[in-house]
């Protein structure tokens, strides 16, 4: 397939990729030298200009390939939200199709294609985000093994006080979601000389350096019982809706730490206060919450035992512009061509 005109639009949260004239050949076919002006490329947008909204404009009407680079749906759904330009395709970029009505949008738009950011499809690689999202599992871990919150506290009292600590060697990560980021977690809880437990949906038969047991989702509650730090890294779907509930935390240990990096409904948040507050786990590191941003009136916010951040530790300073890039150099010209897309979404299984 040939496009002319403003052949893409591009619309994500990073700064503007490189679009060079070795992409242009890649894309178009063209000899020329010099760098595609924007009419022959198309129009990336960022948040620091102004989207075009209900496809108005010559860009959007204009455009053959509308790329949506990020889920953030207040900044996108404009250009999803009515018809498209004729002729044009849409294709979401995103981790998981959790926080769209992927039904309502595929009905709007029959010729939707939905891919993931780029995932390795080398092996022993970890995907874009993968290796940041291990490190906070990491950080989290040690914060509860070392008692970080002791030592501010003694700090700012300007108090000298020893104290005993938990050593992570020869204790054990359950990863609930072996995927991508339970893999690249995993990788770093090894170096650490820790055991690993995956739990996996297709467990029959798989193997990897990093897991030294892997489970299938019947037994959920026997990785509880065993871990004594749980990472949530699962996708949100039907299935892993509400998976970490009362009962599943029931089976930990009183000292267990809950890490999740996932989706927050993911885990029955109101379930997990509850251990938290009545101490039967130790803790708790979330990036993730059921309702974000976290409500000013969640007792998750004065909890003692619960580490927080701002969904904010996949948010690297390079990650939207390697994500956005690796379209341009990888999908974009698959698209073209009609090729096979990298990283496609499962529908069915909603990641």
């Amino acid at each position: 397939m040939r496009l002319s005109s403003a052949a893409a639009l591009f619309v994500s949260a990073s700064r503007r990729p490189r679009l060079t004239s070795y992409q242009s050949q890649r894309l178009f076919g063209s000899s020329s030298t010099a760098s595609p002006s924007p009419e022959t490329m198309g129009r990336y947008f960022n948040r620091e200009e102004s989207l075009p909204t209900k496809h108005e404009g010559p860009v959007v009407k204009e455009a053959r390939i509308l790329a949506l680079c990020d889920a953030d749906d207040e900044y996108n759904r404009p250009l999803y939200e009515g018809p498209l330009p004729e002729n044009a395709r849409l294709l979401k970029i995103g981790s998981s199709l959790a926080e769209f009505d992927v039904d309502e949008i595929s009905e709007q738009h029959p010729n939707v294609i939905f891919v993931s950011h780029p995932k390795s499809r080398v092996p022993l690689v970890e995907g874009m985000f993968s290796s940041t999202l291990a490190e906070y599992c990491m950080l989290a871990i040690s914060y509860f093994a070392k008692d970080l919150p002791r030592l501010m506290r003694q700090k700012n009292d300007v108090n000298w006080e020893q104290y005993p600590v938990s050593e992570i060697r020869g204790s054990t990560l359950g990863v609930v979601g072996y995927g991508d980021i339970g893999r690249a977690s995993a990788k770093l809880a090894k170096a650490y000389g820790m055991r690993v437990i995956g739990l996996k949906r297709n467990a029959e038969g798989f193997s990897d350096p990093y897991c030294d047991d892997v489970y299938g989702m019947d037994r959920l509650h026997d990785l509880m019982a065993e871990s004594d730090y749980i990472l949530v890294s699962a996708p949100l779907t039907d299935q892993t809706r509400g998976m970490i509930s009362a009962e599943a935390l029931s089976h930990c240990k009183r000292s267990a730490v809950v890490i999740n990096v996932g989706r927050g409904p993911i885990i029955d948040e109101e379930a997990l206060v509850d251990a938290l507050q009545n101490n039967r786990i130790r803790g708790a590191g979330l990036d993730v919450m059921t309702v974000e941003p976290l409500p000013k009136d969640s007792p998750l916010w004065k909890l003692d035992n619960v580490l927080l951040s701002p969904h904010n530790m996949d948010m690297t300073l390079s990650f939207m512009k390697e994500s956005t890039q690796f379209f341009i150099d990888e999908n974009l010209p698959r698209f073209v061509r009609g090729q096979e897309l990298l990283n496609p979404v499962d529908l069915k299984a909603g990641y």
